[in-house]
C-alpha cells in the first residue's frame, strides 16, 4: 500500500484521530480514516495511547472484530443504500447500522470496523461510549471534507 500511496498522494490518505471520552469513567477512542477515492475505510476503538501517539493505536487493535460495508442509496432514492457485515462476532453488530448512517449521511461508500470490547458493549456505558465513537467519526470525516474543499453533508 506504500506504493500506492506515494504513486497516488492526492487520491489516498491516512488520517488518525483521538476521541477523548464523553464520560471520565470511558476509555478514549482512536480512529484511523482511509480515504480512498469515493469511499472512506475507518477503523474505530478503545485506546489507552495518548493523544500524541494515537497514530500507533490501530496497530494494536482488531480490523475484524466487527466489521462492515454500505454504500449511499443511489441518487433520488430515500432511505438506506445496500450493507453488509463482513465480519461481525455473536457479541457486538454495531458496525452495520452506524456503517450505513454515515454513508447516507457523506454519500460515500464506508468500510468500518469497530474495535470495541464486548465487556464495553454490555455495560450501560456501551451505548454512550458507541455514541462518542460516531461522533467522533463524524467530526472527522467533516474535517477532511473541509481540507480537501468537498462539500460534506
Amino acid at each position: 500500500m506504500a506504493a500506492a500511496s506515494q504513486g497516488n498522494s492526492s487520491l489516498i490518505s491516512v488520517t488518525s484521530k483521538y476521541v477523548a471520552p464523553s464520560d471520565p469513567s470511558l476509555p478514549a477512542l482512536a480512529l484511523q480514516i482511509t480515504s480512498l477515492v469515493g469511499s472512506y475505510m475507518i477503523w474505530v476503538g478503545v485506546t489507552n495511547q495518548p493523544p500524541e501517539s494515537v497514530q500507533n493505536a490501530a496497530r494494536s487493535g482488531a480490523l475484524c472484530r466487527d466489521w462492515a460495508c454500505a454504500m449511499p442509496a443511489p441518487p433520488g432514492h430515500a432511505g438506506f443504500g445496500p450493507a453488509t457485515s463482513l465480519f461481525r462476532s455473536s457479541s457486538s453488530d454495531v458496525s452495520f447500522s452506524m456503517a450505513q448512517r454515515l454513508a447516507r449521511r457523506f454519500h460515500r461508500q464506508i468500510f468500518l470496523s469497530v474495535d470495541v470490547p464486548a465487556t464495553l458493549l454490555s455495560t450501560p456505558r456501551g451505548s454512550h461510549l458507541l455514541f462518542d465513537a460516531e461522533k467522533g467519526i463524524v467530526t472527522a470525516l467533516n474535517s477532511l471534507g473541509d481540507e480537501h474543499g468537498q462539500e460534506v453533508s
